[in-house]
């Protein structure tokens, strides 16, 4: 029986062993010398032209934002609604034009009844004209038939300003849009008289905007027509070029108005931006995405993959650039910068750029030294 319970004994102990064989190589995996590489995301730094910037306020305004007035006298007889849309040359609001139709239809048959005249008058004329070559007329009749004559042609082209002016008046009666835009205010109520330059609505274009900001008179030797300059507001930044700087300094203030085309950004008419004007001629830089930065109490740091591993660089920052920004250390154009999964990687440790981002990754490394965009 003890012969039989030592064979069990030496079983157990040589099981437990085979077990421990086969356990010490996932155990080693553990240890620090044995990491599994971490699974990181990763993009190329970027040379790119950089400078310090400045962000004054400021906000996005029409370009197109008008208080739109009547030009006859009149009852309002429609006005549209605040909210429509419309096109250039749309109706905005209705004169009552009754007085003008009126005037039209005056002028019209004075018309008819000053070319029946003149018909008559003009034969009149030829009538005598020739009485008078016969000696059968006094001549100073011919110069009164011609006197009346005359005096029939201009009532007949006074007749024609009259329609013309009535035309015009019916025309004015109804008032349209100058330029596309949405219709923000009413300022009339059907029913009210509106005198001429009396106001009815305010139309704005909702389609051309830019951006007015005051900027203080030092920093416009960096700025001219087409300058690009970043807007920035709700966590989102446009790229948008200079229109114009106003040539005109405030004495107070030391500032001159700087606007900004703004067409197809996703704000609207009011909208408070911010506009990040240079301080400085822009320089070339190596860039990379915020996300790529570690801060710790002892200075900044990227890690850099190399070789398969995490290579922790310390870094200086610099200027900002919506994601990106500049950074002075051992990191160059190309360089593969870790923007997921570093916090928790300690320098040297193997690490595995996930799949899809390796491409990106590839694709950007090749694209990084091409020069980046100017400011």
């Amino acid at each position: 029986m003890w012969y039989l319970f030592n064979r069990r004994l030496w079983a157990v102990l040589l099981t437990g062993l085979a077990t421990l064989v086969a356990l010490a190589p996932a155990a080693n995996a553990q240890r620090p010398g044995g990491r599994p590489p971490a699974p990181v995301d990763a993009v190329a730094a970027e040379t790119v032209r950089m400078a310090a910037v400045t962000r004054m306020p400021g906000t996005v305004i029409s370009r197109n934002d008008s208080t739109i007035a009547a030009a006859v006298a009149g009852r309002v007889d429609w006005i549209a609604e605040v909210g429509s849309e419309v096109a250039k040359g749309d109706v905005l609001a209705r004169i009552d034009d009754r007085d003008w139709r009126l005037q039209e239809r005056e002028s019209v048959a004075q018309i008819k009844r000053l070319e029946a005249r003149l018909g008559y008058e003009e034969a009149e004329v030829a009538r005598i004209a020739k009485l008078a070559d016969q000696g059968n007329a006094p001549q100073a009749r011919l110069e009164e038939v011609m006197t009346t004559r005359d005096a029939t042609v201009q009532e007949l082209a006074q007749a024609r300003v009259a329609l013309e002016r009535a035309r015009v008046g019916l025309d004015r009666a109804a008032v349209r849009a100058p330029f596309p835009g949405r219709v923000v205010a009413r300022l009339a109520a059907p029913g009210e008289y509106a005198s001429p330059g009396g106001q009815l609505l305010r139309l704005v274009d909702t389609t051309h905007l830019e951006v007015r900001a005051q900027i203080p008179v030092s920093l416009t030797g960096q700025l001219a027509a087409g300058t690009i300059v970043g807007i920035e507001a709700d966590a989102t930044r446009v790229d948008a070029p200079v229109r114009t700087i106003v040539p005109v300094g405030d004495e107070v203030s030391r500032t001159v108005e700087l606007r900004v085309t703004l067409d197809g950004a996703p704000w609207i008419v009011g909208t408070a931006v911010r506009v990040a004007i240079p301080k400085g001629a822009a320089r070339q830089v190596v860039a990379v995405p915020r996300d790529a930065l570690i801060l710790r109490a002892d200075g900044s740091f990227v890690f850099v993959v190399e070789d398969g591993r995490a290579r922790r660089v310390a870094v200086r920052t610099g200027t900002a650039e919506g994601d990106r920004i500049a950074v002075d250390g051992a990191v160059g154009a190309g360089d593969l910068v870790i923007v997921r999964g570093a916090e928790r990687l300690t320098p040297g440790q193997p690490v595995r750029i996930r799949e899809g981002d390796a491409a990106a990754a590839g694709a950007a490394a090749v694209d990084g030294g091409a020069g980046g965009r100017a400011f």
